[in-house]
This record gives structure tokens, sequence and C-alpha cells, in this order.
């Protein structure tokens, strides 16, 4: 099932990413993975299961970090191994590679940290496919410069919005067929694209309620995958809670989504 998936990606089928921001417990990343992996069956979407073991880029001294790097790296394993699942996870630095590529099946390259050389070259160099996310200050057609850095063909560049005003993102969907201009799979970020950057004071908040049009949007213009955190209960979420999608809503997005797809590639044909 895992290298069907990926397998799957490398041939340009749509696929979704898409699980709570963090590792933040068993239970909840089983529910969420199950949940999603069940809903992408039925709609014969390639998954690749997502939550971050550590998030280093944090507002506050004081925001959650981690539940401990061993423990969430555990959990992660946990759920490919239970699931059959792929999983992307975040890395931050060049030390985190080695141990986090022996779980993860794709290596996500974090926004802020999309300009690192070092760090993107040697997720790169794991074999591995490495998602990386288009850094919020960057011009879309920047970033065939930066993909180019990992000189593989496993890589993926994702949409996450750009900086407007204070604690503000929007979205160019112009972005989406730049970056697709340099070869590469475009993923559009639907969760992070709506997140209000410290908007919420000591943390960031969101517009989640803008999710499933936006979501809509970028399948209209077209991208090759969609990244989503969800999250059964996001009030009561650690990392994220003003941004993600409830899981309750992820049928109904789904189900849209691919009324969309249909209708893009029939139009094309």
């Amino acid at each position: 099932m895992i290298e069907q998936t990926l397998r799957r990606i490398e041939q340009g089928d749509f696929f979704l990413l898409a699980g709570p921001c963090a590792v933040e417990d068993e239970h909840v990343c089983l529910q969420i993975a199950q949940t999603m992996a069940e809903l992408c069956q039925k709609h014969d979407i390639p998954y690749v299961f997502k939550a971050s073991y550590k998030k280093a880029n944090r507002l506050s001294h004081g925001s959650f970090a981690t539940i401990g790097v061993e423990e969430a790296l555990r959990i992660l394993a946990k759920v490919k191994t239970e699931l059959n699942l792929p999983i992307i996870t975040d890395v931050h630095e060049t030390t985190e590679i080695k141990p986090v590529a022996q779980v993860a099946d794709i290596l996500q390259i974090p926004a802020f940290l999309c300009r690192q050389t070092d760090l993107v070259v040697q997720a790169a160099a794991t074999g591995k496919w490495v998602n990386i996310k288009k850094g919020q200050f960057l011009a879309p057609d920047d970033m065939a410069k930066i993909a180019a850095k990992a000189r593989s063909d496993r890589v993926m560049l994702t949409e996450r919005g750009t900086s407007f005003g204070y604690h503000s993102l929007v979205v160019d969907f112009r972005s989406l067929l730049i970056m697709a201009e340099s070869g590469y799979p475009v993923v559009y970020d639907a969760t992070h694209s709506l997140q209000l950057p410290g908007g919420g004071g000591r943390v960031s908040t969101g517009q989640p309620e803008y999710v499933v049009p936006m979501a809509r949007a970028a399948m209209a213009v077209g991208v090759n995958g969609l990244f989503v955190e969800t999250h059964p209960d996001p009030a009561q979420a650690r990392s994220d809670a003003g941004a993600m999608l409830p899981l309750e809503q992820m049928s109904s997005l789904l189900d849209q989504i691919m009324i969309i797809r249909t209708a893009r590639k029939e139009a094309q044909s």
C-alpha cells in the first residue's frame, strides 16, 4: 500500500496530505489516519498521513512544540505500520534528517526554512520525496531555483500563502500555475494559507471557515495534491487549534473537490 501510494504520486495521480498539525496523542493520530484512509479509499485518492513530531517555528516560548521527539516518531511509526500508510513530517535541522527518514516517506521543508540549502540538499540525498513549502516571503517563480538544489525528481512544491500586512496571508492562485511551470508537482495547503500568523496574541489563529471554498478554487485552477490539517476537535488541539478543519467536515470537502476535479478533467479532454 505504501509503495503503491508513492508510485501513484510519482505517476501524477492527485493525492492528499492530511492529518493533525502536531503529534499530540496516539489515539488522536490513529483516529484521524483511519478516518482519512477510509475516505480516500472511497474516492480512490492516494493518501499520506501528516503530523509534525516537533514544531520548531513557534511565536512564543510558551507555545506547544512537542510531546517528545522520540515518542512522536514512535507514534508516527505506529500509524505507518498499523494502517499501512506513508508518512509526511517536517525536518528543521540537518541533524534530524537521518532519524526522521527512518520513519517518514516524505520529508517536508517548512516554509520559513525553504531557503536553507543544506537542509534541502541533505533531505533529498536520502532518496525520499521532499515537499518544499513556499516561504511566505517568496515569489512563486523563486521556487524552481530552490527545488533545483535538491537535484532530485522526487520534489513537490507547496503553496501556503504570502504575507499580507500584519497577521494575515493572501493566496495568489497564479502561483499554482507559475510553480507548475517548473515541472514539479504542486500542492495547495488549504489550512496554513488561511492562518493568521500571531493573530491570537501568543499563538497563530486562522479562518477555517474558508478552507472548503479555497480548496475548491485550487482544484479548479489545477493542483497535483491538496494539504489539509484536520482534527476531531480543533479547539482542543495543542497546535494550530484556530486553523484546522474539523475531521467531520473532511468527507464533504473530498466530495466537493473530486466533483470539481472530474469536471476539470472532462473539460480538458
